[in-house]
């Protein structure tokens, strides 16, 4: 099992707090360090504000030297591919090829009408999301020398010298993922290194599983090409006071968390909990860190759970 730290820093963080975080499930072995991409925080003021992911990461990839970077998942509302496979690929360089891309159609309307980011309708972003993945991956694998054109509904590319490229080859990773039962299936068989479903019961991610594995056996995939992971708020403690604790940082009452993720309890509690979701087919798991002072809870997490999946 491979355990990632994901972090939500539109509810209120400063670049330093996410580095702090970063360097913190570096030292502690974890392979990855994500971050979402949102510009309004879901709850609370937000207080300072948001960060852009891609600055971020960029900023990360010069300040840790192992762990890897990546976003769950940037918006394809936000940005145009173009300019976007330039900002990946640069991410990716300044890393030293430590990128992953996630990529996901957007969907929270209220941030795109804080920030003046067009919002269409559902159909749409799913239709922009597809020619983003055609042109960003052709782009990144346009051989050096050559021009990549393009035309679509939404974007036409032009005799582009399709520069720069990533350093990892023929890309970075890219992660797609979501509760859809069809595009999002035939999308991840198409363009993804991995599926991702996030924060949903066991039968919820297993029928999506099953789905996908079916879009990559259609796609004529081997089935083992396709990394299955999932996302889940960790609460971890040494008792029960410190779990407590822990959730009433976050503003979470612990019987609601304990319901809603296997992340949370003590060590052996989560142990028994993430069982059945490996056996549903769970390979990599983020662990939601909703409090990003508690670096304590990523060492122990790290300390006394990772190890019983080794």
């Amino acid at each position: 099992m491979d355990f990632r730290i994901f972090v939500e820093p539109q509810q209120g963080a400063t670049y330093a707090d996410q580095l702090a975080v970063a360097q913190t499930a570096e030292s502690a072995g974890y392979s990855a360090f994500f971050r979402s991409d949102h510009y309004v925080a879901m709850s609370g003021d937000g207080l300072p504000g948001p960060t852009d992911s891609w600055v971020t990461l960029a900023g990360l990839a010069r300040e840790t030297s192992t762990i890897r970077l990546g976003t769950m998942v940037t918006s394809a509302t936000f940005r145009h591919p173009g300019p976007l496979a330039i900002s990946v690929a640069q991410v990716d360089e300044m890393s030293g090829g430590r990128v992953e891309f996630g990529i996901g159609a957007g969907w929270f309307e209220a941030e795109h009408k804080a920030y003046a980011i067009p919002f269409p309708p559902l159909g749409e972003r799913f239709d922009r999301l597809t020619e983003q993945l055609e042109i960003i991956t052709g782009l990144w694998t346009t051989e050096a020398g050559q021009t990549f054109d393009y035309s679509g509904e939404h974007y036409t590319v032009a005799d582009s010298p399709a520069l720069p490229k990533p350093v990892q080859s023929p890309h970075p990773p890219i992660i797609i993922g979501g509760g859809g039962a069809k595009r999002t299936p035939a999308l991840a068989a198409r363009f993804a290194a991995e599926f991702n479903i996030p924060f949903v019961p066991l039968e919820t991610l297993t029928t999506q599983y099953a789905r996908v594995a079916a879009a990559v056996e259609a796609a004529g995939r081997a089935a083992d090409s396709l990394t299955y992971s999932a996302a889940f708020v960790v609460c971890a403690g040494r008792d029960d006071a410190e779990i407590a604790r822990r959730a009433d940082a976050i503003g979470r009452e612990v019987d609601e968390l304990r319901s809603n993720s296997p992340a949370v309890g003590t060590p052996d509690e989560i142990v028994d909990k993430l069982g059945p979701f490996v056996e549903a087919g769970v390979e990599r798991v983020y662990l939601q860190l909703l409090d990003m002072s508690d670096l304590d809870q990523v060492q122990f997490f790290a300390e006394a759970v990772v190890p019983q999946f080794g």
